[in-house]
């Protein structure tokens, strides 16, 4: 087939398969979120199984550990937001005064009142609390089908040590396809613990800048920003914009602009300097393929797709581009790393013999020292056949 017409049918097919993906995201987000969750904590099973644990032990600490987690995010989220809504028409007055101020130093260097209330309706610091809550909403929610998780859950915890063995034996029929998996859970498993180890460092940190800074609900804001750390590229944004907000209501511009930079120099300093030290190139996306699926997977699963959008990427590229031995420049592409050139290839012709029954030279070898090269001093003896060769035409290798 003609590899344009490959390229509209592929790209055909991941319409489809999207658009159905989008239609029951519902399902898949819950499934995907129990599959990370199950392989973030292989290790901790892995353990168990070394030291000789009971298989019931294996599933039920892994299975408690991820539940623990999970309801301390919703406990923690569900209070925030509450608070949150409670919090937000205290600001009415602060709101008010702020576009005052505004509109009167805006009037004074001669722009429009009709222009300048336009932008400042779209610039509403209440739309953007509003905007703030419904997201926190909307994490909630996801988190709240906690019935179908916990039954993924316990149901892949019990299956997982089956597919390790099943991944085992296709390993000699199907090495590619073995080793992109295990290469899948690996870089998964990996990006996940580094994240969360930084993504607690940053909070952390944020957290007791708030604090010091006076601003409300700094363990909700904490707690955002361990979660958009998960959010590549536009996270650290999501996790700054409510607390700078906050910021400028409860102190003015001043805070506000502490609090930008207290986050940037925390966020930047450890998930742009210290934290790609330790992740090293676990992800293998380049940074124009990372941006891509956050936006695709956004779409597709909404909040949850932009939390997962490296696992599910990873997932896709595991299943489509390293499974296929022809899929070296594709991998290339998405992860940007152009991939070692191939040796040259090796000469697997027969020896061919001589006349003499030796190995003939082949083009460009030069014969090396040896016994065979130096028969040392000596008179040599004349080769009967030699002038034979040479009546009838063929050409003789002249011995020293």
């Amino acid at each position: 087939m003609p590899r344009a017409l490959v390229v509209l049918v592929g790209a055909a097919a991941a319409v489809i398969t999207l658009a159905g993906i989008h239609a029951v995201s519902s399902i898949i987000g819950p499934i995907v979120l129990a599959l990370t969750l199950v392989i973030a904590v292989s290790p901790l099973r892995e353990w168990l199984a070394r030291r000789k644990a009971p298989v019931w032990m294996q599933i039920a600490i892994p299975l408690v550990v991820v539940l623990l987690v999970l309801l301390s995010m919703i406990a923690i989220l569900s209070l925030a937001a509450a608070q949150l809504a409670i919090l937000a028409p205290t600001y009415a007055d602060q709101v008010t005064a702020m576009l005052t101020d505004l509109q009167r130093w805006a009037a004074e260097r001669g722009y429009g009142s009709e222009q300048l209330n336009k932008v400042l309706s779209s610039l509403d610091p209440g739309k953007i609390i509003e905007l703030a809550q419904s997201v926190l909403s909307s994490l909630v929610g996801v988190l709240s089908s906690l019935f179908l998780i916990v039954v993924l859950l316990l149901a892949m915890c019990l299956d997982a040590p089956m597919f390790s063995r099943v991944i085992a034996a296709i390993a000699p029929e199907r090495p590619a396809l073995a080793q992109a998996l295990t290469s899948f859970t690996d870089k998964t498993r990996r990006y996940l613990i580094v994240s969360t180890i930084f993504g607690l460092i940053c909070a952390i940190l944020d957290v007791a800048a708030l604090y010091v800074l006076g601003v409300p609900l700094p363990l909700l804001w904490g707690v955002l920003a361990l979660i958009t750390n998960y959010i590549p590229n536009i996270g650290f944004i999501l996790g700054l914009a409510p607390p700078a907000l906050l910021g400028l209501l409860e102190g003015g511009p001043r805070t506000m602009l502490l609090v930008i930079v207290a986050y940037v120099v925390i966020n930047v300093v450890v998930q742009s300097f210290i934290q790609p030290k330790f992740l090293g190139d676990a992800v293998g996306l380049s940074t124009t393929a990372t941006f891509v699926s956050l936006i695709m997977w956004t779409w597709v699963l909404g909040p949850l797709g932009a939390l997962l959008a490296i696992p599910l990427s990873l997932l896709v590229r595991a299943l489509l581009i390293d499974s296929d031995p022809r899929g070296k420049w594709a991998a290339a592409l998405v992860s940007g790393e152009v991939p070692a050139p191939a040796g040259p290839p090796e000469d697997t012709r027969p020896p061919q013999h001589g006349p003499g029954g030796g190995e003939a030279e082949r083009p460009g070898q030069r014969p090396g020292p040896g016994p065979e090269s130096d028969p040392g001093p000596g008179p040599t003896t004349p080769d009967p056949g030699e002038g034979q060769a040479a009546d009838s035409g063929q050409i003789t290798a002249h011995r020293p």
